[in-house]
């Protein structure tokens, strides 16, 4: 005997859900992608800090100072950047939570600084405060 199976409709694929996935990913790359131009990079004068910090209950932090040229000195001492390093390593073995205060020339190269604070990074001293000019002493000055 023959059993019939056949319900009378033929098998298809709905195409509609495929087509909305299909839509779907090309919104999704389209917002995720960088669309904008990259922007030229303008040369800035940075402005004075508008407030200051509190002062630290340490009088006496070790100073670093980075002058125009890019020199490092060392509470006042011109020093290489292997012999602080070298001092650097000195003061995380000995207390890591040291104090260092960082003095900027404004017109000194930035990857002096950046290559001062990855030295402190790297030795995981994280203590440190960037000196900035005081503008009471701008007023008394002028």
């Amino acid at each position: 005997m023959r059993v019939d199976m056949d319900d009378g409709s033929d098998i298809a694929v709905d195409m509609g859900p495929l087509i909305d996935c299909v839509f779907l990913l090309l919104i999704f790359f389209l917002v995720s992608s960088t669309m904008k131009k990259p922007e030229p990079e303008l040369p800035i004068d940075l402005p004075e800090p508008a407030i200051s910090a509190i002062d630290s209950a340490d009088p006496s932090p070790t100073l670093i100072s980075i002058d125009r040229s890019g020199q490092f000195y060392m509470d006042g001492l011109p020093i290489g950047q292997s012999e602080l390093h070298r001092r650097l390593k000195a003061f995380s073995a000995e207390d890591p939570t040291a104090h260092i205060r960082i003095d900027v020339d404004r017109e000194s190269p930035s990857r002096t600084l950046v290559q001062l604070l990855d030295l402190c990074a790297f030795e995981s001293l994280s203590n440190y405060a960037l000196h900035t000019r005081s503008q009471n002493l701008d007023k008394l000055s002028r």
